[in-house]
């Protein structure tokens, strides 16, 4: 059975800031929607990239990675309306339809509301992206200028057809009722983001900033063996600016190849661009100093912290090498 997987595409550097609101990792999930008959909905809130499998077929038809709905024999259009993981600012959309190549809807529109509580009876929903016409197994990118903050949208698609990803980035707004609540300053869904890295070999580092535990050695950060004096690294934004009281550090699956060390510098910056951040990297002050770390095993810091007043970047070193499924920032939101 041929499987055929999506070209590579790169996104626009200024979209790599942002978070996917649209990712079933952070909890978005598809609340309802007008017909999903071929494919179902949640499907195009998938992180991997689609695939195309040319002899599967289900009892609707051809199996496809995405939504898909059946062909309309009256007016009307049809929709998907996507719960949000995260409230955020939404900056930019990716309307993918690869492998869609006579099935895709003819153009598309995206709604958006703010219901924190969930009730979207009496939502008002602003539209965000005007009606426009799409095209077959491609990427659709567009800029979003509304400055409000959103918890649900509503993808549109004239009148039928499928998409394979729906991709919603934009910045966090994190909802917090109580000042001293304790977070996850550096989570995937409180806005952290992968700024550079030494290596990415075996496994990407954004896997360290995802939920949960890692279910296998190929959802962590992983370097390839380092033949050269060093030792690997990595930098990370914190979703919003804080005071740190523990840290956890998980080696989950890695066993034969977990770093014999880990330590973190730290700094608070305001200004400064991405670029900037590496080179200066290397001599920020050490947020826990380096730490000999065990094999598939969730290690606690407390009490080895080097307090900081706050920070907004850190910089994980590997040292020489290897894996980390998980890295965990609790502490306080600093204004």
């Amino acid at each position: 059975m041929a499987i055929l997987h999506a070209p590579s595409f790169e996104i626009p550097a200024p979209i790599q800031q942002l978070t996917n609101f649209a990712d079933l990792r952070i909890g978005a999930k598809i609340i309802d929607c007008s017909d999903e008959f071929f494919a179902e909905a949640k499907r195009m809130l998938q992180f991997d990239a689609p695939i195309f499998v040319e002899d599967k077929f289900d009892d609707h038809g051809k199996w496809m990675d995405g939504w898909e709905t059946r062909r309309k024999r009256h007016s009307g259009y049809d929709w998907a309306i996507v719960q949000l993981g995260v409230a955020g600012k939404i900056k930019a959309l990716d309307i993918d339809t690869t492998f869609f190549t006579g099935n895709y809807p003819a153009s598309t529109s995206v709604e958006a509301c703010y219901a924190p509580t969930g009730d979207l009876s009496d939502a008002e929903w602003q539209p965000i992206l005007t009606n426009t016409i799409l095209g077959p197994s491609q990427h659709h990118l567009f800029d979003i200028s509304s400055n409000s903050t959103f918890t649900h949208v509503r993808l549109n698609i004239f009148p039928d057809g499928g998409i394979a990803r729906f991709r919603v980035y934009g910045e966090v707004q994190i909802q917090i009722k109580d000042q001293s609540q304790t977070l996850d300053l550096i989570a995937l869904e409180n806005g952290g983001r992968i700024i550079a890295f030494s290596d990415a070999h075996f496994g990407h580092p954004r896997n360290l900033i995802n939920p949960g535990r890692g279910i296998n050695m190929g959802d962590g950060w992983e370097t390839k063996r380092r033949r050269s004096p060093g030792f690997d690294w990595c930098i990370i934004a914190l979703g919003q600016a804080g005071k740190i009281e523990k840290i956890d550090i998980d080696t989950a699956h890695f066993k034969g190849n977990y770093p014999a060390e880990v330590s973190i510098q730290a700094i608070y910056i305001e200004d400064a661009t991405d670029p900037q951040l590496i080179p200066q990297s290397m001599f920020w002050p050490f947020l826990l100093e380096a730490q000999a770390m065990q094999m598939d095993h969730i290690h606690h810091y407390i009490h080895e912290i080097l307090q900081h007043e706050k920070i907004s970047h850190i910089r994980i070193n590997m040292i020489p090498d290897g894996g980390i499924s998980r890295i965990r920032l609790w502490g306080n939101i600093v204004n």
